[in-house]
């Protein structure tokens, strides 16, 4: 190791650069100044070559022997620190750039008030990174960073891990900030039957349901979906907190409410993490499917009924005390109703955008 580091057209000078100046001046050689000193030879060998730091009882022996201040000598090892650290800060601000190229900017703007900062990447990746609270962007590419992945169908890219992981960052830091009990199954479990009767509650199911949850020590994070994500929805313990984040991906309220009770039965049944593709965990499916309507009720629906209207649907929601638009969802994920009836789909399916306030 050198006692000097090169980086573009700055230098960083060690201690043991100095230090080989004097001993080289005072015509001594090094095992001699290490005998005057009161160190063995090897010891400021070490020191000279910059394989290590100059310690507090080296520079008090230095001191004593040139005259000088020990604020002198640890001054030095001080600005050599931080030259190095800010050689190191720049090489790592070229792998965050390259983090950065998959992350969309304009997703902070729109719903975080971030500032614009045309063409400044450098600060725009310095904005992101405090606001996530990692000391790099590089992490984003760690898998399982903060949450593990469930079962998916297909390999996630790294533009699906990175933003995944900014996704479940935001929410981690949210559940971090909110005061909330210990999670506690059976009142989890009654706030799950009080959500179950809010799916009509269009407008204003986000706020009781959310205070429901947080009652029993579950934080509801509803975010913007951030493009390449990937994912429907995560679970995590934070801090004997649990984090339910679901985003917005689909729009439609009937998937908003799937995605919601598929993650709810991930935390009932104690399996935490990403999911990447709902249709791939059939138990949390079946769940899902279960809750928002009741499987024997629904086959009886599918036998007696050959025409599946708007009257139908609506007549059937109302008896199961449900969104027709649930059940409308339902039928098209069963191919009983084809995708392409867009009158029902306008006439009862809801749309949800979220706006972070």
């Amino acid at each position: 190791m050198s006692n000097y580091i090169e980086y573009n057209d700055k230098i960083a000078f060690h201690p043991g650069y100095y230090l080989k100046e004097i001993i080289e001046e005072s015509g001594l050689t090094q095992e001699d100044f290490a005998k005057r000193m009161g160190t063995t030879p090897k010891n400021l060998s070490i020191l000279i070559r910059g394989e290590q730091n100059l310690s507090i009882d080296m520079a008090s022996k230095l001191s004593r022997m040139l005259g000088t201040t020990i604020a002198y000598w640890l001054g030095l090892q001080q600005a050599y620190d931080e030259k190095v650290a800010e050689f190191l800060s720049e090489e790592e601000l070229k792998r965050e750039r390259e983090v950065f190229k998959l992350i969309d900017y304009k997703y902070f703007i729109d719903n975080f008030n971030f500032p614009n900062l045309p063409r400044k990447v450098d600060e725009q990746i310095k904005c992101v990174r405090e606001f996530l609270a990692v000391s790099s962007l590089t992490v984003l590419q760690e898998r399982n960073l903060a949450v593990s992945y469930r079962s998916y169908t297909e390999e996630p890219t790294m533009s699906n891990v990175v933003n995944a992981n900014v996704m479940v960052q935001i929410a981690i830091n949210r559940v971090l900030k909110t005061e909330t009990p210990k999670f506690n199954r059976k009142k989890f479990e009654k706030a799950v039957l009080f959500a179950l009767s809010q799916t009509k509650n269009h407008d204003g199911f986000l706020y009781v349901v959310k205070k429901a949850f947080q009652d029993a020590g579950v934080v509801l994070v509803v975010l913007p979906n951030l493009k390449n994500s990937g994912i429907y929805g995560a679970t995590k313990k934070v801090d004997g907190k649990v984090l339910l984040m679901v985003n917005d991906r689909r729009h439609y309220a009937d998937t908003f409410w799937f995605t919601l009770f598929h993650e709810i039965g991930h935390i009932l049944n104690s399996d935490l993490g990403i999911t990447f593709k709902a249709e791939a965990e059939d138990e949390a499916d079946q769940y899902a499917k279960n809750m928002l309507i009741p499987r024997e009720k629904y086959e009886e629906f599918i036998d007696q009924n050959h025409c599946f209207d708007e009257r139908t649907i609506v007549e059937f929601a109302e008896s199961i005390n449900q969104d027709p638009g649930i059940v409308l969802g339902r039928l098209m994920k069963d191919e009983i109703v084809e995708y392409t009836e867009t009158y029902l789909s306008k006439k009862l399916r809801h749309t949800y955008k979220v706006v972070i306030v």
